[in-house]
């Protein structure tokens, strides 16, 4: 009896260990896309189908590319509330981050230097995580004064510049400004805003890809 119970514990032991994901370890050449941002990122006033994440998902989909991207956006965030909860955001593993965040802290007024930091450290714990970093860039509002616009908008080119980053100067490039593309606040991509946006980001993020997973074919 002893023996059958050793067997049968060895056996359930082996399929616990078979059954149970590992994690960093993936059956295919799938990569993980960690889209790390605020409202912008995390779909704010649309279907989940309709997110940037879904949207972009699906067209490297569609590209022949196999990834997963994963919803790191939490409208709202601020520089300081992402590197406060980035340490969450790696435990997924992720090989590529996009990195969007620095909108909400334009739009409060804080202070340009503080979200230069912020990034930056964003940015160091990325990499030292062996994560490819693409760094989307956001534009001060005119309301906010030419010296405030000025400086932040540079925040964003100089640690591209700084990091040898993969970099796309503006996230709502090709939405912002246009009614028919943008929600009734006029900060965020309707539907059809974010189709564009994602067609506009499409080779910055290929790019990023590049550096990770050989192109299908």
């Amino acid at each position: 009896m002893r023996r059958i119970a050793t067997f049968l514990l060895a056996l359930a032991t082996l399929f616990l260990l078979a059954s149970t994901p590992v994690r960093g370890v993936f059956a295919d050449d799938t990569v993980r896309i960690l889209a790390f941002g605020d409202s912008l990122t995390a779909g704010y006033g649309l279907s989940e189908a309709d997110g940037f994440t879904s949207q972009l998902a699906q067209a490297l989909t569609k590209m022949g590319r196999k990834v997963q991207v994963i919803n790191g956006g939490v409208s709202g965030d601020t520089t300081t509330g992402g590197l406060a909860r980035l340490d969450w955001s790696l435990a997924d593993q992720p090989q590529v981050m996009l990195l969007e965040l620095g909108g909400n802290d334009m739009l409060r007024g804080l202070p340009p230097e503080t979200v230069h930091a912020n990034l930056q450290q964003i940015i160091d714990k990325a990499r030292a995580a062996k994560v490819t970093v693409l760094l989307i860039g956001m534009r001060a509002a005119p309301n906010l004064g030419a010296d405030y616009q000025k400086e932040f908008d540079a925040v964003y080119p100089a640690l591209a510049k700084a990091d040898g980053l993969l970099f796309y100067p503006f996230m709502l490039e090709g939405a912002i400004g246009d009614p028919a593309l943008m929600q009734g606040d006029g900060i965020h991509a309707n539907a059809k805003g974010v189709a564009v946006i994602v067609q506009r980001i499409l080779p910055s993020v290929v790019q990023a890809l590049d550096q990770v997973q050989k192109p299908a074919g």
